[in-house]
């Protein structure tokens, strides 16, 4: 059984450690985590562990944040992973910083890059783990903010949450969404 998990964000120097790259840092950690090594491919960074028995396919998309679809699309396509075996990690200003929600569907909000994804595949009922953010910025500033640095609070917040939103991918992984958001989603 594959999987495909896509952690969001955008590659270059300038976007890391900033709020609308914590799906990278999230596939990152969960790479580690799980002894695998990311390498460059098309359309995307790739890195393919096993997990109790499972393939997962993790990707961080090349196509910057706005165009995330046609990198999901493609490695569906290659690795021939069903939707339901999907999952997509980005951030939520929605939520406040450190809150972690799993959702089966649902419309992207604000989010251009889950925007796409849902356009490009043109369904919305992809499994998502939502990452939140908070919303502290003036009207006006939220690309400022998205694109903006953590501040140390929230850092070590999001430091303390990534084993917990590892865990979340796991549990999808091994249990599927429904299990996975009674367990977690309350915490």
């Amino acid at each position: 059984m594959k999987y495909l998990i896509a952690g969001l964000g955008n590659i270059g120097d300038e976007y890391a450690n900033t709020r609308h790259n914590i799906g990278f840092i999230i596939a990152d950690a969960l790479a580690q985590d799980l002894k695998s090594e990311f390498k460059t491919e098309r359309l995307a960074m790739v890195s393919k562990p096993k997990f109790k028995g499972r393939q997962l396919v993790v990707i961080k998309p090349t196509t910057y944040m706005n165009l995330s679809g046609k990198a999901l699309r493609f490695w569906m396509e290659k690795e021939n992973v069903p939707i339901e075996n999907v999952l997509i990690v980005f951030d939520d200003l929605d939520l406040d910083v450190g809150v972690l929600r799993m959702r089966t569907k649902g419309s992207g909000g604000t989010h251009n890059g889950m925007n796409d994804i849902i356009d490009t595949l043109g369904r919305n009922d992809l499994v998502r783990l939502r990452v939140g953010i908070g919303r502290d910025f003036a009207p006006g500033y939220q690309v400022d903010y998205v694109l903006g640095k953590w501040t140390r609070t929230e850092e070590k917040i999001m430091m303390d949450k990534i084993p917990m939103a590892i865990d979340f991918v796991k549990s999808f992984v091994f249990a599927g969404a429904q299990r996975t958001m009674n367990l977690y989603n309350k915490k």
